[in-house]
């Protein structure tokens, strides 16, 4: 957990604000006009609200922008006595909206931001205006997943069979910068002390890597799939689909296959647009930032009613 007042030499310099609702102090920044509509902008694996620095300046002129820390990420807590969970995370998510009181939402999520914005908005549909999807999918289309695992998740599984994984993901505070490189950002130009202090101070033992080292369990082991299929039997897949979405995709991902979600998109969405982003990876806010902040600013204006 970062320290509330860190900055991280002014590139971070947005008032912290914090939520105990769910059970934990979960931090999230809320910029902008409090009356204006809202965007929630949802970060992955293992980074936190840090990636969308450039991004709330410039969308909070005119937009209220709330950007969370995931539940063991960030300026946020990591109890140690909570499940990892897709559940979990949506419920926190959930609790923090009520809290809140958020209406015609639109949500930015990338990495993990995706099935947890699929997850809260089959669930909730009436908060919901609408999707921008950055290196993510839902997961809600019947096509067919790859054969064979990305770079990424071939990663994780070799750490998981040979029990190596939580050594490896338990000492983030010191191999951020390797992991990050795994799943794949392409603009080196951004690395130095600070921006690797800022990803990576948020692990400073093994017990605060707990987040990070379930995220990709959750995916890699299916316990997602239930609370997934849950959502699709209860919820309103026909409303969320006919939601305004676009999707960004920057196609030197080696976490998700960049092929496979944009197929997943067009089968939701079929009438939206993708953007391929050809020389960004996965990490892509880091790669294409001003190319996605004006994708979010033309979407929201091309939706606005």
């Amino acid at each position: 957990m970062i320290k509330a007042s860190e900055t991280f030499e002014g590139t971070w310099p947005f008032t912290p604000n914090f939520f105990d609702g769910n059970g934990f102090l979960q931090h999230y920044i809320d910029e902008g006009p409090r009356e204006a509509k809202p965007i929630i902008l949802l970060h992955g694996e293992p980074t936190w609200g840090y990636l969308y620095r450039k991004f709330i300046p410039e969308l909070s002129k005119k937009f209220r922008v709330i950007v969370p820390d995931m539940m063991g990420f960030g300026k946020s807590e990591t109890p140690q006595d909570k499940e990892y969970t897709l559940k979990t995370h949506v419920e926190n998510l959930s609790g923090l909206i009520d809290n809140l009181k958020l209406n015609s939402i639109t949500f930015v999520g990338q990495d993990w931001g995706g099935p947890i914005t699929a997850a809260y908005s089959i669930r909730n549909i009436d908060k919901v205006r609408g999707f921008v999807l950055i290196n993510t999918l839902f997961g809600y289309s019947k096509e067919e997943r790859p054969k064979n695992l990305s770079p990424w998740f071939q990663w994780i599984n070799k750490h998981y069979q040979d029990k190596t994984l939580d050594g490896i993901l338990g000492e983030l505070g010191s191999t951020l910068l390797s992991v990050m490189k795994i799943p794949n950002f392409t603009n080196n130009n951004i690395i130095n002390d600070t921006w690797i202090n800022a990803y990576s101070s948020q692990f400073p033992d093994r017990a605060s890597c707990k987040g990070a080292i379930n995220f990709p369990l959750d995916a890699l082991l299916n316990r997602i799939v239930p609370y997934i299929l849950e959502g699709i039997k209860q919820g309103d897949l026909k409303s969320l689909c006919s939601k305004p979405a676009v999707l960004a995709y920057g196609m030197k991902d080696k976490a998700i296959e960049p092929d496979y979600a944009i197929r997943d998109f067009k089968a939701l969405f079929p009438g939206s647009k993708v953007v391929e982003m050809p020389n960004a990876g996965h990490y892509s806010q880091e790669d294409e930032p001003e190319l996605l902040i004006n994708l979010i600013k033309e979407f929201m204006k091309e939706n606005e009613n």
